[in-house]
């Protein structure tokens, strides 16, 4: 009888992380959450995980959670420490015998990324790579569930402003990037091994596009207006975001405002089986969270 295998998932409170928690649930793999505070243990052990406390930024706190694991979902908060964290995940998976690392890159990570969060993950993608133990890379595009930022704006006024000009994005929905790392993760150790996998969602889509979504999905009028990025950057910092962090989204803005988030993979159907969730899906599985308060 083969023991069934554990994978520690870290960012275990995060959007993809607790989306990749549902869609394991059930598959007979052991799972296992890191979260920095006890008092995030609850979404993850809701969802069957057996929770352990540690922090990627201190090494010493890991090799516990590591501690006769196979896989691990390795998921680095954006911000400049980032190499650091998934070194430090990186290692203490080494220290533990771990025969896997699945780990979530992002878009156009590269030594030459116009923005820094792709410099980045580009280092830690490398360290990945040469990391001895089998391992896979995905690198998801923008997530739909960036736009759920806007929600409060759209609720409010019936629009909704970013500094992207009139740029085309193939985004994605953030479950379809956590049934593809679960696809990995099902699959036997080698079948994926090497592998960096590019995730979109099925095309190219406006802001614009979105805005008539929301309209079709709310039955009211929605519209998007564009942005100079020190307004925006303004808001950010205005609602408590840290500087690097802006600075950041900022750097993504103007090379998606350029066209640089203007493709398709195929990927994801090709590791589901069935095509990724469309804008349309994203926003009417959420108008709920679009809608004018009191429902007017």
């Amino acid at each position: 009888m083969t023991v069934p295998r554990t994978v520690l998932i870290t960012g275990a409170t995060g959007t993809v992380s607790s989306a990749l928690m549902d869609a394991l649930q059930g598959t007979g793999l052991g799972l296992r959450a890191l979260v920095r505070e006890a008092s995030g243990a609850d979404g993850p052990r809701g969802r069957g995980a057996e929770v352990f406390v540690g922090d990627l930024g201190d090494a010493r706190s890991l090799p516990p959670a590591f501690e006769g694991v196979q896989d691990v979902w390795l998921l680095t908060p954006n911000g400049p420490r980032a190499p650091e964290h998934s070194m430090n995940a990186v290692w203490a998976a080494r220290q533990a015998g771990v025969e896997r690392i699945v780990r979530l890159s992002v878009v156009g990570a590269a030594h030459d990324a116009p923005n820094r969060s792709g410099r980045l993950h580009a280092l830690s993608d490398r360290e990945t790579e040469r990391c001895g133990m089998r391992w896979t890379i995905l690198r998801p595009h923008w997530f739909m569930q960036n736009l759920l930022n806007e929600a409060g704006d759209v609720s409010a006024t019936g629009t909704f402003s970013l500094n992207m000009a009139s740029a085309r994005i193939g985004m994605i929905d953030a479950r379809d990037i956590a049934e593809c790392a679960a696809r990995v993760l099902l699959d036997g150790p080698d079948r994926h091994h090497g592998e960096t996998y590019t995730l979109t969602g099925p095309r190219s889509v406006t802001f614009d596009e979105v805005a008539d979504r929301l309209s079709l999905a709310l039955g009211r009028p929605v519209a998007y207006v564009p942005v100079g990025h020190d307004a925006k950057r303004g808001a950010l910092l205005g609602h408590g975001v840290p500087k690097w962090i802006a600075d950041m989204l900022e750097e993504y803005a103007r090379a998606y405002a350029a066209g640089w988030g203007d493709f398709t993979t195929g990927t994801v159907a090709d590791l589901l089986g069935r095509p990724p969730r469309d804008v349309a899906d994203f926003v009417r599985d959420h108008a709920a969270a679009f809608a004018p308060v009191g429902g007017h």
